[in-house]
């Protein structure tokens, strides 16, 4: 429980406020609609689906207006560098962002079903009330027009009128069809199975947000719920609701005054989609100066002149390429050091757009220019904080090892250098490759820090390990015949590859011995069922004891 508290305490309290005022905004106007005077009126007619109308919407509200900021990378960019003097604990939140994002999108899924529901009941009750079909008081309030000495509480109009027409005639409605068929489309593409096998799919369909949104400014003009107004003399509504006869021919029963609300909830999100556009100047072009480094046909390596360019280490850009589609932007971390003086991503085939970019980069002739890249960034990630930490865990699986070659670089750098403001003393590095030639394009990083270490006398620096998860029979042959040899036959490094999984448990206590009073970073960059195992043993081994070892677990997201 005690772990538990040191590494989940403050989200724990970030999601108790945030369902708090979830909560505190249904209750407080579910009994507002359901108990307030002026709408007792439009209650009579509608009875207990008022409030159940309402008060989602209020939530909704609330979550509209938050949706868009844990996705707002320029904001999280700012954040994270307001956020340096400040605890890792706050910065580590902006690292659980698109969860958040997750979190607040299936809020808006169910106040959007019990809000479209009862609005539903709502219409039915609104034109049974226009047709006469309720008592003598749901028909006078019906009857109501929208005069000088009057104005209406019904909205629907016209007698024998199709609901469904009005659904889909209305602004209200119209708007609200809209909204929840955008919404429908992108929560149905954000599914894992159809972002990770169809990305364009969830690409283009969750840009309907801007559909969305729209719909949402002017989805309250229509203001169909109303309320009733002050009238000079006041219409009691005690006495007057069994004399509706009487309405305008005695003082107690003046003709009842209704309005709707101005939806002034909404210019909050109105403000909050302006932000999410708000990019100051971070779109870069360039041309492919340096050709492209290609591995086994599956990965390229790109890299391009900073030209001006700031980056820090873990970092990523979006990537667009005009040549195969101007709208879209992909994902992809920087493997070179803030120290060089160009930029560079490797691009594993993963894709139809990634399978296009190597097939245009194939063809582009030796020495002449590449294709016009938009680059879009960079943008913060936990990685940035790794030196933060004295001691540091960095695991990558497959083409996650892509911010640790950054960190790993620029760590090179600053030994070159001899930075002073280096804290780091010790680092772990794990990573995790199914196929043997993976490991190739980064064994020349590992091969340069392994001699400078030893040059240096600080052999104990930098430990890694390297794990071989999927191999065949020939390899394994090889291997035995060549296990005597000095270095690994399949890095050339002096450590050697190790077949399978690591044991995370054996990992962390050795980790937890050679350190026992530090605190130590753990980050990884892979697959989301890794993240929890690690997370767990970050749990597991932390020691409430600030004297002693603890783990802070960080996770790369996009």
């Amino acid at each position: 429980m005690a772990n538990c508290i040191v590494n989940y305490g403050f989200s724990s309290f970030i999601l108790f406020v945030w369902m708090a005022i979830n909560i505190f905004l249904f209750v407080w106007f579910y009994f507002f609609y359901d108990l307030g005077p002026q709408f007792f009126y439009t209650r009579h007619i509608l009875g207990s689906a008022l409030a159940w109308a309402r008060a989602p919407a209020a939530v909704l509200n609330f979550n509209c207006m938050l949706i868009l900021l844990p996705v707002c990378r320029n904001l999280l960019s700012l954040l994270r560098g307001s956020f340096v003097r400040c605890s890792r604990t706050m910065r580590k939140q902006l690292d659980k962002n698109l969860t958040f994002h997750k979190l607040v999108a299936y809020m808006i899924a169910l106040m959007t079903a019990v809000h479209t529901i009862a609005h539903l009941f709502n219409l039915e009750r609104y034109n049974n009330s226009r047709q006469g079909v309720y008592d003598e008081l749901s028909t006078a309030l019906s009857d109501l027009a929208d005069t000088e000495n009057t104005t209406y509480l019904n909205p629907i109009r016209i007698t024998n009128l199709i609901p469904t027409y009005f659904g889909f005639t209305s602004i209200a409605g119209l708007t609200g069809v809209v909204i929840t068929l955008a919404l429908i489309l992108i929560i149905t593409s954000s599914m894992e199975v159809i972002r990770r096998s169809y990305f364009e799919v969830f690409w283009y369909t969750h840009h309907l947000f801007i559909i969305f949104f729209a719909g949402l400014v002017f989805h309250g003009a229509g203001r169909i719920v109303r309320s009733q107004q002050r009238t000079n003399p006041p219409h009691n509504t005690t006495f007057c609701k069994d004399h509706p006869d009487d309405w305008g021919q005695i003082p107690e029963c003046p003709i009842p005054q209704f309005a709707g609300g101005f939806p002034q909830v909404y210019l909050v999100n109105v403000i909050t989609l302006l932000l999410a556009f708000f990019r100051p100047g971070c779109i870069v072009t360039f041309h492919l100066l340096l050709l492209p480094l290609f591995l086994h046909g599956i990965l390229i390596h790109l890299q391009l002149i900073k030209n001006g360019f700031k980056m820090e280490v873990g970092q990523y850009v979006f990537v667009n390429c005009p040549a195969i589609s101007q709208l879209e932007w992909h994902p992809f971390t920087m493997t070179s050091a803030p120290e060089e003086d160009f930029f560079s991503i490797h691009i594993r085939s993963a894709g139809d757009w990634t399978d296009k970019l190597i097939d245009i980069m194939k063809k582009v002739p030796e020495g002449a220019e590449g294709p016009k890249l938009g680059v879009d960034g960079p943008f913060g990630t936990a990685s940035e904080d790794v030196f933060d930490y004295e001691v540091s865990m960095l695991i990558g699986a497959g083409i996650g090892v892509t911010p640790f070659a950054s960190i790993l670089k620029s760590i090179w750098y600053k030994f070159k250098d001899s930075d002073p403001k280096l804290r780091t003393r010790k680092i772990y590095f794990y990573w995790l490759c199914r196929e043997t030639h993976a490991f190739e394009w980064f064994a020349d990083l590992l091969q340069v820090l392994e001699k400078e270490m030893e040059e240096r006398g600080m052999g104990d620096f930098l430990t890694y390990k390297l794990y071989l998860t999927g191999w065949d029979q020939s390899h394994a042959t090889h291997v035995m015949v060549h296990f005597d040899k000095d270095t690994d036959v399949v890095t050339g490094l002096k450590q050697k590859t190790h077949y399978g999984r690591p044991i995370w448990d054996k990992e962390f206590e050795q980790v937890r011995k050679e350190n026992p009073t530090s605190i130590v970073g753990t980050f990884l960059c892979g697959p989301e069922a890794l993240g929890k195992v690690l997370e767990k043993k970050c749990a597991k081994y932390s020691d409430v004891d600030p004297r002693k070892t603890r783990f802070y677990f960080n996770k790369e997201n996009f």
